[in-house]
């Protein structure tokens, strides 16, 4: 599974803003149904992120579906679909080159739903100072 860093390090900002371009074109065309699976269609989807290479050749979308449920098939069916999403999306940015689609799941809610847990533990917030026992 595609792990990464932590949000900007080590990207430039031309990796950046390309992303973000990605990221919000990806979105809008999935939000409209233009892809023609009516599979992915039914799914709502939401691309929380798009990391580029720093050629620009491959763009990684991290998504996740709607209540974080039917991931595998999420991931099927937006890799079954690359090729058109490419073509729809690259299509409306009129880049130079077209990147290759990569889709990984978004896990920074998974994380930060962890986090929440860890700082709500009786001993934590009493260590942070939170736990009213000073």
């Amino acid at each position: 599974m595609a792990k990464r860093s932590s949000q900007g390090a080590g990207l430039s900002q031309r990796q950046l803003r390309v992303g973000e371009l990605i990221r919000r074109t990806l979105s809008d065309i999935l939000m409209q149904g233009e892809v023609h699976d009516p599979e992915l269609n039914r799914l709502s989807v939401t691309v929380g992120e798009v990391r580029t290479s720093p050629d620009l050749r491959v763009a990684t979308a991290y998504v996740m579906p709607l209540g974080g449920e039917h991931r595998d098939e999420a991931l099927a069916a937006l890799r079954r679909n690359a090729g058109e999403l490419r073509r729809l999306v690259f299509r409306q940015l009129r880049l130079k080159y077209s990147p290759e689609l990569r889709f990984a799941i978004d896990e920074t809610f998974d994380r930060m739903d962890e986090a929440r847990e860890i700082f709500s533990r009786e001993e934590v917030r009493r260590d942070t100072g939170d736990g009213g026992d000073d």
